[in-house]
């Protein structure tokens, strides 16, 4: 038998599924966080409140137009796929400059990256 994209699909049961869909967008939240926390912390005043709303403000709607559940925006998986990459990309360059040890960060991107790589295209 020919193992393809949506016997695998069809093979996970609801329950993993929705436990990959809880870690992703947990690892989605932590990444605006970070963001967050990196535009107010690593700016000097007064360069700090546009930096932090700016680039936080920014995150969440990379993440609303392209990555929520129901994104505004769609594209291909191709185009979604590197929207996340670049969207895991500044949470992990956030947490490096916030002054994360690298493999903490590392580890986590990666996390996040295997994350939205398992969870089905269908239920994002």
């Amino acid at each position: 038998m020919r193992v393809t994209t949506t016997n695998l699909q069809a093979a996970r049961s609801p329950r993993l599924t929705a436990v990959l869909q809880l870690l992703r967008a947990l690892c989605h939240l932590v990444i605006v966080v970070t963001v967050f926390v990196w535009g107010f912390l690593d700016w000097q005043a007064p360069w700090f409140w546009l930096t932090g709303f700016g680039f936080g403000a920014l995150a969440v709607i990379v993440w609303a137009l392209f990555l929520s559940p129901r994104p505004v925006l769609r594209t291909d998986r191709f185009g979604r796929g590197l929207i996340e990459l670049l969207f895991i990309g500044s949470g992990v360059g956030a947490m490096l400059a916030l002054g994360v040890p690298w493999i903490v960060a590392v580890l986590f991107g990666l996390v996040a990256a295997v994350l939205g790589y398992a969870v089905p295209e269908r239920l994002r």
